[in-house]
């Protein structure tokens, strides 16, 4: 049996035009079609669309609560330190809090909300001969810090 592939991941949202704001100027995607007042799809490549946003049941809604189940956050893969540098060096020019990062050994990731409260990742993978594993070969990632203001630095213009 082949495994799918994650296509897209689909928000409701409390104000559509300051989240195609967020998801456009912070994250770096592109608007790929509006859907009257109500939806946009977005993308960073090209492709149709990796993330919907849409006010069709949200509207002016508050935030939910944190703890309870739902969305964790969604992750969004740079091509390489530089670029992700300079995604976090957007986000901290919008104003956006960084609420956590993170080397975890097979990537580095930063972290934040987007402005509804959902969280999202921003990070970029090493490369898989870089991955740390045990001494049985088995995948072992960690936990550890990262060094924000180093990644800044290497942020591409």
């Amino acid at each position: 049996m082949t495994a799918p592939t994650l296509g897209h991941v689909h928000l409701k949202v409390a104000d559509l035009d300051r989240s195609i704001a967020f998801y456009r100027d912070v994250v770096g995607l592109q608007v790929t079609q509006r859907y009257g007042r109500g939806a946009a799809f977005l993308s960073g490549d090209g492709y149709h669309h990796h993330l919907g946003l849409n006010v069709w049941e949200s509207r002016g809604a508050e935030p939910g609560p944190k703890g309870h189940p739902g969305l964790y956050h969604t992750a969004f893969l740079y091509p390489d330190r530089a670029a992700l540098g300079a995604a976090v060096k957007r986000a901290k020019a919008a104003g956006v809090a960084l609420t956590g990062a993170a080397d975890h050994g097979v990537s580095e990731a930063v972290y934040l909300d987007d402005p509804d409260g959902n969280g999202v990742e921003l990070y970029r993978d090493r490369a898989p001969g870089d991955w740390p594993r045990d001494a049985d070969g088995e995948l072992e990632m960690v936990n550890d810090w990262l060094d924000v203001e180093a990644l800044l630095a290497e942020a591409e213009d």
